[in-house]
């Protein structure tokens, strides 16, 4: 029996969301205020069935329409918070979810519980409501002019609610008949049961007989015994759990011998007690090769063990021995980032024994929520964590009916690089309407059919060795090399600097691989800009090309000047993207609007013709390359004796037409001798402001811009 899914309605900014759950692992990605950690809280809320917790800001605000903010007192709607929460059970766990059974002809696998923070009784809070508004309303007070100078509350529903919430709202509990819901979403005009025990439970407690959830914070405030912070030193947290899990001093009859005669024994006793603990963390790699040890040591009167914060402290061995009479340091010493792991290791062994401790009724899931496990912690110890933490949690063989979830909630491109598609549901937020939806790359990893199997692998693959970023930036740019990553936040800042305000992942990926990219960016609907090379060969357009020409060779052609007649592009981000087309002469008679996407989140930019004036000749030319296509942009100056050193200068080029100029760069640009790295470099150390962006990536940066709809802020 697991927790498959959770289905939150007018929580926050989840308006309406379903997050459907890994049975082991599932790791919530996505921007910041996206939902992530709200998902958490709703469960939290619900399940401890704290009514007084909730507050008027927890509601959606779509809840408060027109109708409840104007005063009117006849159309109102009192808004309601729900949250469903599917279990998956098997015939072995019927005995469990018996008194949420929708009916006795139930069948399937899926049994589920809705909660609502809902108002008592409607009717009679709308005629509070407008009793409480009329008698406002006759005390409002105005000046000569008839100016309202003083207005009583409540206005509106939103500030008769806030006043009255706690004292007009309840939570309620409906069983759900999963024959009525489609993928979570239930029919129309299906309408749940309330909850009715034939044993006499409540709601709550029949939800916290199946389900317990706990939270480890992401601000845990472990002390450098720096005064006047909200900390807390590791010595404590440990004495805590001692305190709740251990066995005691009073059981251990060889501990309460020694009492008599040696601290040595009670050391002995308090590591023996904590080794278990000690060696879960030794499967994180803690100490490992070089960091200080970890002991357990009696630092008062051994007869306060650990019964009180003062009674034992947490040292470091700095040479690794485990001898107590060596030379050892205090708890401050050691560096946040392992204090940080040992404290959550703490905090999780604490949570998952009281659990594994509950006697009567014990819950058969158990749901823990790490909210970024990352602070402090570098990038193999955060990829070793991730990897490590469920086999930390590990239930005895004897008890494999109970299961232990967790959800992380994380920042950290390292956590995703470790566990791949599989558990990562990403929250994508909508800033036009403040909701948010929830993503669940499982269904995306397995919607490939077999065939499209070797794609899904290069996905994956890709993102794991460069950019799981991509899941927490508001937009992507996909560049075709090394020399785009390079200028192009120079390119920004030149052209558009408000971009700079925005989360942008830009991803390196070239022409022959970028098209394997569209079933991801359409499944995350990210707003992408692809900015990538014409790429013209000579051949014949009816052959498909298949390789990315890098000079001479293509299995079409050679590459050539785009003006050619007849010629292709080899670029596959072209042919099998956007636009869709192979022949440079329709991509350079494509549209704007042709060129975006038809959901318009995604748009190409690639070369087009540029009129170049050199002397008194005009004409007009495109480059097959961005460096082709800076020099059109920006001819005099790369022509200038002063820029030889970006490698674009021609010689005597006063002797040259404009044709034999531009091809003669074109030659240079496409030789094995031409250093395109060295030519990036060469252009950063310039001023940006001496030279153009190239017309094609400015008109790529101009959509994005218009996308992310950037509103720049006076001071």
């Amino acid at each position: 029996m697991h927790l498959k899914a959770l289905k939150i309605k007018n929580f926050r900014r989840l308006k309406n969301v379903t997050v459907e759950l890994d049975k082991e692992l599932s790791i919530f990605v996505g921007a910041n205020n996206s939902g992530k950690t709200s998902t958490g809280h709703a469960l939290q809320l619900f399940t401890s069935a704290l009514k007084n917790k909730f507050s008027v800001h927890d509601f959606h605000i779509d809840c408060w329409d027109d109708r409840n903010i104007d005063g009117d007192i006849i159309e109102v709607s009192p808004p309601v918070i729900s949250l469903d929460i599917w279990f998956e059970i098997t015939e072995n766990d019927l005995h469990k979810v018996i008194e949420i059974l929708p009916n006795l002809q139930w069948e399937g696998s899926l049994v589920g519980v809705r909660i609502e923070f809902a108002p008592i009784d409607i009717l009679a809070l709308i005629v509070r409501y407008q009793e409480a508004l009329s008698k406002a309303n006759e005390n409002i007070r105005r000046d000569s002019d008839d100016e309202i100078t003083f207005h009583p509350k409540p206005r509106n529903l939103i500030e008769y609610i806030e006043a009255n919430l706690h004292s007009e709202y309840e939570l309620k509990y409906f069983v759900l008949d999963s024959s009525k819901f489609e993928k979570f979403n239930e029919i129309a005009s299906y309408t749940p049961a309330k909850i009715n025990s034939d044993k006499g439970k409540s709601g709550k407690d029949i939800i916290n007989s199946l389900i317990k959830v706990d939270y480890l914070h992401a601000q845990r405030h472990l002390s450098d015994n720096v005064e006047g912070g909200r900390t807390e030193e590791l010595s404590k947290r440990l004495s805590r759990f001692y305190d709740r899990n251990l066995d005691k001093i009073g059981d251990d009859y060889d501990a309460l011998e020694a009492l008599s005669t040696s601290e040595k024994r009670l050391n002995e006793h308090l590591d023996r007690v904590f080794s278990p603990t000690l060696s879960k963390l030794s499967q994180l790699g803690y100490p490992g090769l070089s960091n200080h040890r970890l002991l357990i040591k009696s630092s008062l009167n051994p007869a306060a063990v650990l019964s009180n914060n003062d009674g034992a402290s947490v040292y470091y061995s700095p040479n690794g021995s485990e001898d107590r009479n060596g030379p050892i340091l205090p708890d401050k010493y050691n560096g946040l980032g392992y204090k940080n792991l040992i404290y959550m290791v703490i905090e999780l062994l604490d949570v998952h024994t009281q659990w594994l401790n509950i006697e009567d009724n014990r819950p058969p899931i158990h749901l823990i929520f790490i909210e970024e496990p990352e602070a402090h912690l570098h990038a193999q110890l955060q990829q070793v964590f991730i990897r490590k933490v469920l086999d930390i949690l590990s239930i005895d063989e004897s008890l494999l009916s109970l299961q232990t979830q967790l959800v992380v909630t994380t920042h950290s491109t390292h956590i995703l690089y470790e566990r791949g598609f599989m558990p990562i549901r990403y929250f994508k937020r909508d800033l036009l309407d403040n909701t948010t939806k929830v993503l669940n790359l499982s269904e995306f990893s397995d919607s490939f059919e077999e065939d499209e199997r070797p794609t899904r692998d290069f996905l994956q693959k890709y993102l794991k060795l460069t950019h799981c970023d991509l899941f927490f930036a508001d937009a992507a740019i996909f560049v075709e090399g090394n020399v785009e990553r390079l200028l192009l936040p120079e390119m920004i800042e030149n052209s558009n600097p408000s971009l700079k305000s925005c989360y942008l992942t830009i991803l390196e990926i070239g022409g022959a691989y970028g098209h394997k990219f569209k079933p991801l960016i359409e499944f995350l609907g990210l707003t992408t800009l692809i900015i990538t090379d014409i790429d013209s060969v000579t051949g014949n357009s009816d052959i498909e090309v298949e390789d990315e020409v890098e000079d001479d060779d293509s299995p079409s052609g050679q590459a050539c000047m785009v003006e050619t007649d007849n010629s292709i592009t080899s670029n596959q981000m072209l042919i099998k993207w956007l636009p869709g087309l192979n022949t440079i002469s329709e991509l350079l008679q494509t549209n704007d609007d042709e060129k975006v996407s038809e959901d318009g989140l995604v748009r190409v930019a690639y070369q087009t013709a540029k009129e170049v004036t050199w002397g008194l000749e005009t004409g007009s030319f495109t480059g097959r390359t961005l460096e082709v296509a800076f020099a059109l942009d920006n001819l005099d100056w790369c022509q200038d004796n002063e820029q030889k050193s970006i490698k674009l200068r021609i010689p005597r080029n006063n002797e040259k037409s404009l044709e034999v100029l531009i091809e003669k760069i074109h030659n240079r640009v496409k030789g094995s001798k031409f250093d395109k790295t060295g030519f990036a470099l060469e252009l950063l150390m310039k001023e940006n402001s001496e030279w153009n962006v190239p017309s094609y990536i400015k008109e790529g940066l101009d959509w994005l811009e218009s996308k992310l709809e950037i509103v720049e802020v006076e001071v």
